[in-house]
């Protein structure tokens, strides 16, 4: 499976992390004495499951480097373009590309193995996007403190995950509704507000199952979606904010010391 890493996310003056980056691209903080972009890299370097890689908002003179096969592809404006233009690039390199991993820069805990994880979960079915989450228990017993947005279903609360997979095919589609779905991955409630607002209301009050509101996120988008509800909090902890930035290198420094 080949693999897309967006790393074109630059924060601007009054974002959390702007004082930090200073007008440079999230993923080139340094953790641990390597970019932030390079960790993410250096899973998916050892990963079984991935081929090549392309990463959208970064050139080679970023310094990032990885052992599959590697495009850099400068930044297209907002995710969604740095994701088309990446398939696009998998698509021109080899036209029988199908399921595409995208992987965010900025989600530095992941480890090879829950790359495989995901990769291998997203082949178990027939679908057309597979998007990851993770309960709250999960997520905060991995990283304590770490404030993430969830949204509260009938049998669980669930984050998004940032390592995810989606058919090649439905990416150069014109259904664009899955498309403003996928860029408010943050905010769970306008993602559910997209779909519709009887569902808005059922997530309201707490009455989809995960895999109603998986359902009925198919249904209204005309596509076969499946929720991979992942053992691995690491999938969610996405660096947006500076407590964020410092639970990650307190982390990642445990893992080198280990």
């Amino acid at each position: 499976m080949d693999a897309i890493v967006t790393a074109g996310g630059v924060p601007g003056p009054g974002e959390p992390l702007y004082e930090l980056t200073q007008g440079r691209s999230k993923a080139l903080l340094e953790i641990e004495g390597r970019p932030m972009g390079q960790w993410v890299l250096d899973a998916l370097s050892t990963s079984t499951q991935v081929g090549r890689v392309v990463i959208t908002g970064l050139d080679a003179g970023s310094g990032l480097r990885c052992t599959h096969p590697l495009v850099f592809l400068p930044n297209q404006g907002s995710m969604m373009d740095n994701i088309l233009a990446g398939v696009r690039k998998l698509f021109e390199l080899d036209s029988a590309t199908d399921r595409v991993m995208i992987v965010s820069s900025d989600v530095p805990a992941v480890t090879p193995q829950i790359i495989d994880w995901v990769a291998q979960s997203s082949l178990e079915s027939e679908h057309d996007i597979y998007y990851s989450v993770i309960t709250r228990a999960v997520m905060e017993a991995r990283f304590p403190g770490s404030r993430r947005t969830y949204v509260h279903l009938k049998d669980m609360e669930l984050c998004g995950g940032d390592v995810n997979v989606v058919r090649a095919g439905l990416a150069l589609s014109d259904r664009g509704l899955w498309r403003q779905i996928i860029a408010e991955r943050k905010n769970p409630l306008k993602q559910a507000s997209l779909i519709g607002f009887d569902t808005l209301w059922m997530v309201l009050f707490r009455q989809f199952t995960l895999q109603a509101a998986a359902a009925r996120a198919g249904e209204r988008l005309g596509l076969r979606a499946r929720a991979m509800l992942s053992p691995y909090a690491e999938l969610g902890m996405d660096v947006d904010k500076p407590h964020q930035l410092e639970i990650i290198r307190a982390d990642l420094a445990r893992r080198r010391g280990a």
